[in-house]
């Protein structure tokens, strides 16, 4: 594997079981280490349950980089949180037809 691809392509940052505000705070440093110029793609679509103050702690730090970061696996109530904070753009609605829940 080229080393210059893993520097400079997008990061994907996986999280799965219950997003509390430990889980909140690992993505947050995740999206610290990353340089602001890559893409970052935050997949929340294995997570079974969300805490709202997690969910909070998450919105600040898209606040902080909002280009080049974008959050998928939100569920219509954490869709709507985003959106009263302003950041409902970050974000993209959970998929049913994901095959991952099959």
């Amino acid at each position: 594997m080229n080393s210059a691809n893993v520097d400079f392509g997008p990061v994907e940052i996986r999280m799965e079981g219950v997003f509390d505000v430990t889980a909140a705070q690992t993505v947050v440093r995740a999206l610290e280490r990353s340089s602001a110029e890559r893409d970052v793609r935050i997949d929340l679509t294995h997570v079974r349950e969300f805490h709202d103050f997690a969910v909070a702690v998450l919105a600040q730090a898209l606040a902080k980089r909002r280009e080049r970061v974008a959050v998928c696996g939100l569920r219509q109530h954490q869709l709507r949180l985003l959106q009263y904070l302003g950041l409902g753009q970050t974000a993209e609605p959970f998929d049913m037809n994901d095959s991952a829940m099959a």
